[in-house]
């Protein structure tokens, strides 16, 4: 089993971190389907490397669903909830719905294009490799030490925007620096994991944090520790099921959101 499964527990171990500290903006800025439509971008960007007949995993690849990304990036921090009377949550479902639409249009030319849609959804974590590891652990190192350095205003404006506001921040810079560096982490982590690995390593640990604390800090702890235990528990029941590995990270971490719940709400009765 170690032989088969060690780079994508390393995977499991080393990369969610950041996801769950992202994940926990996400939620308390109520735009809960923002990582599954910027996921759907990014794959957008992947589908339209495979229409040119480009390797999915290349780096030509990798800029060119960054740009899409960043594109989205762009679109949701310009067009917010706080401007205008449409929710920003309907611009996230037509954008991810278009996109979607998008993705299967330009599969429809690529010959293998059944596999790729499938490889999009829930991706193939089993193929990954040290390289990718070490590189996405990289890359989100320099995206955490950044939020790190701005963390007092990304806080302010998940936390407590109408302050943030007031100050006279650029809000809508600051949001699309959040949507872009969100982005970022999203695009390469989609190419190993998928779209559906993507949103519920974002949501479902954060989700199980918020329902059982109330500081940021020990959230983000609790978030990290669910996401190790689901990662890794999926992974092993896969193995030893002969399971689709990504389908069954996710199930696993439905059970665990499902105890998390009931273990709030019992407290909450107390």
């Amino acid at each position: 089993m170690w032989e088969v499964m060690m780079w994508p527990v390393m995977a499991c171990v080393l990369l969610p971190g950041l996801l769950v500290y992202l994940g926990l903006h996400v939620v308390r800025r109520g735009i809960i389907f923002i990582d599954i439509a910027m996921a759907q971008m990014a794959s957008l960007g992947v589908c339209f490397a495979v229409m040119k007949h480009m390797d999915p995993s290349g780096p030509v690849t990798f800029w060119i669903s960054l740009g899409f990304t960043v594109l989205a990036a762009a679109l949701f921090a310009f067009t917010g909830k706080r401007s205008g009377e449409v929710p920003q949550e309907a611009i996230i479902g037509i954008s991810y719905v278009v996109a979607a639409a998008a993705s299967v249009i330009l599969l429809s030319f690529s010959t293998e294009g059944d596999e790729q849609i499938k490889n999009m959804l829930i991706g193939n974590i089993l193929l990954v490799t040290k390289e990718e590891i070490f590189r996405t652990l990289a890359l989100f190192v320099g995206v955490g030490i950044f939020h790190w350095l701005a963390r007092k205003k990304f806080m302010q404006l998940s936390f407590s925007p109408k302050e943030a506001a007031a100050t006279g921040m650029r809000v809508k810079l600051w949001d699309f620096l959040f949507y872009a560096t969100f982005g970022l982490v999203v695009t390469s982590f989609v190419q190993i994991v998928g779209v559906l690995l993507v949103f519920t390593y974002l949501i479902v640990p954060a989700t199980c944090g918020i329902l059982v604390a109330k500081r940021f800090g020990v959230r983000l702890a609790i978030g990290v520790a669910l996401s190790l235990i689901g990662g890794v528990s999926g992974l092993v029941i896969s193995f030893y099921q002969d399971l689709p590995s990504g389908a069954a990270i996710v199930c696993v971490f439905g059970v665990l959101l499902l105890l998390v719940g009931s273990i709030s709400a019992c407290l909450n009765r107390k």
